[in-house]
């Protein structure tokens, strides 16, 4: 049996002297889309970020395909095959859009060290192709999020961490996200979303965590989401 695609048990991890995870616990199977809800402030970009070790101090387990990574630094968690796409995007923009996507080096996956192909992208998000040779200050926000995912699909990565992909974007641009991520999942990748926006979230993914206080407090399956919607609607006011 194949190992988890992300693993993390009894997760702490600090910003300085802030402790603000507290024995975080979450499993992420390969080809699965799995989403962490939770009011700002819980702790859900810091999950992210520790599984790449961006925060302080990290203690207990975070293993990757397998690989036990809470020793590691940075680049070398990227080269197992993650790839993280931050909130604030972080596209170069002064770069056009074709030479932002092919700054990106390759990383190392689990499953194949190849990532997609410039055209293989432009079939995917047709602004892109259409915008390639536009500045990346002069594109949408939409477009910037765009580019910010498709960067780090140059990378060869097999394993997505998406930080609030869909924030205040016109709803025609949250669907063809929501449109790309059920590409991606059709494809084998596996995605781990950070999300506000609940029914953006709610239709795509296969498991959900509820995260407070630096804890994760509820974990279900999509087919629970009927009946877990009176107590998110009480965590998270959806």
């Amino acid at each position: 049996m194949a190992a988890p695609a992300l693993e993390i048990k009894d997760l702490h991890a600090w910003y300085g002297e802030s402790h603000v995870l507290h024995g975080v616990d979450m499993l992420v199977n390969s080809g699965e889309v799995v989403t962490v809800v939770g009011r700002n402030g819980a702790g859900r970009t810091s999950t992210l970020r520790a599984v790449l070790a961006l925060t302080g101090a990290r203690r207990g387990s975070i293993r990757v395909f397998g690989t036990e990574t809470i020793a590691m630094p940075s680049h070398r968690i990227a080269h197992l095959g993650i790839g993280y796409c931050p909130e604030e995007r972080g596209i170069f923009a002064s770069l056009t859009a074709e030479e932002n996507l092919l700054l990106p080096p390759k990383v190392k996956s689990a499953e194949d060290g190849a990532g997609m192909s410039v055209d293989e992208i432009y079939g995917l998000f047709p602004n892109l192709r259409e915008r390639r040779s536009s500045p990346g200050m002069r594109l949408s926000g939409g477009e910037q999020q765009m580019l910010a995912i498709a960067r780090i699909l140059r990378t060869g990565a097999r394993l997505l961490l998406l930080d609030e992909i869909s924030e205040g974007l016109a709803p025609v641009i949250v669907q063809a996200l929501a449109r790309t991520i059920t590409a991606l999942k059709q494809r084998g990748y596996t995605i781990v979303m950070v999300e506000q926006n609940f029914r953006f979230a709610a239709p795509l993914a296969d498991r959900f965590y509820v995260m407070e206080h630096g804890r994760m407090i509820e974990r279900f399956e999509a087919a629970e989401l009927s009946a877990k919607e009176a107590t998110l609607h009480e965590l998270l006011g959806v």
